[in-house]
């Protein structure tokens, strides 16, 4: 049930039951309609400047089907891969146990609400949406989820998209396996708690990134960061030239870490400490502080 439902006891919705609509814009403008196991076929803009729509066990296979919809609410529904660019311009949407398989959706949006989602051409999608509540959801394939996105809270997320969260602010993540080319790229106020994150190049050119209870794999991780903070994180053997370049760190790391390159400032402790690059590019070096627990 949508929001305005639950606060007004007396509000009824129209209902569509076992129906199939194609063409161009077959549901234009509606309001306050229900949708219970309908198909929108082939076709262009099924459902398009709504408002306070709900859909449940319903299938979408033509292009653009959920545009400009203010007030939504999918459950148990499905996006075949023609209904690519299915939700833009959508604000308050909630989907739940929702299966898609169509790439490109949810641009320019506010508050987007997913549970039990699984995305499976995750190609662009997530694009310039302001709020965004994730939980159990998973992304497969595709370049670029998430760019431009702000406010976004995430519990439970499995993903091998590539380039993961590129130029998002205000992000804080949950028990979560990113594995990706890079990740978290000129980003801005990460945190990310009890998760795995796995790919080349993670969080460069950030600001104020915090990884607490975090395994960390693969190449470079950390660099160019103004404002990192790592809280009994873990690097497998491939973290090498890690805190390039980076500075204010304040990094508490279990177990051994390869090799650190040029940090400029901040502390970085850990168990052990495999090599330690200084080079002629080091920026003042000397105002971090790289030491072994005894």
């Amino acid at each position: 049930m949508s929001n305005f439902a639950k606060e007004n006891k007396y509000f009824r919705m129209n209902t569509i039951k076992d129906k199939s609509f194609g063409g161009e814009r077959p549901l234009f403008g509606e309001k306050d309609l229900r949708l219970e196991n309908v198909t929108i076929t082939e076709g262009e803009s099924g459902i398009n400047c709504c408002k306070n729509i709900e859909a449940d066990n319903c299938r979408f296979i033509g292009k653009y089907p959920w545009w400009h919809v203010d007030g939504s609410l999918l459950t148990n529904c499905y996006f075949e891969v023609g209904s690519r660019s299915a939700i833009w311009y959508s604000n308050d949407m909630t989907i739940r146990d929702t299966i898609i398989d169509a790439p490109k959706l949810f641009r320019e949006m506010k508050n987007l609400t997913l549970e039990n989602v699984q995305i499976n051409d995750a190609d662009e999608t997530f694009w310039k949406v302001d709020g965004i509540r994730i939980k159990n959801v998973k992304l497969h394939e595709g370049t670029y989820p998430f760019m431009f996105c702000q406010n976004i809270y995430v519990d439970g997320l499995e993903s091998d998209s590539k380039y993961v969260f590129q130029y998002c602010k205000n992000v804080e993540v949950h028990n979560a396996k990113i594995t990706t080319k890079d990740s978290f790229w000129e980003c801005e106020n990460v945190t990310v708690y009890d998760s795995v994150l796995d790919g080349e190049y993670l969080a460069w050119h950030s600001k104020n990134v915090r990884l607490v209870h975090c395994h960390i794999a693969g190449e470079q991780p950390l660099c160019y960061l103004d404002g990192i903070t790592l809280e009994d994180c873990t690097f497998n053997a491939a973290c090498d030239r890690a805190f390039e370049d980076s500075t204010d760190i304040d990094a508490q790391i279990i177990g051994h870490i390869e090799n650190i390159k040029n940090p400029i400032s901040g502390r970085i402790v850990a168990d052990s400490i495999g090599s330690i690059t200084r080079d002629d590019f080091n920026k003042g070096g000397e105002d971090c502080v790289i030491e072994t627990r005894g």
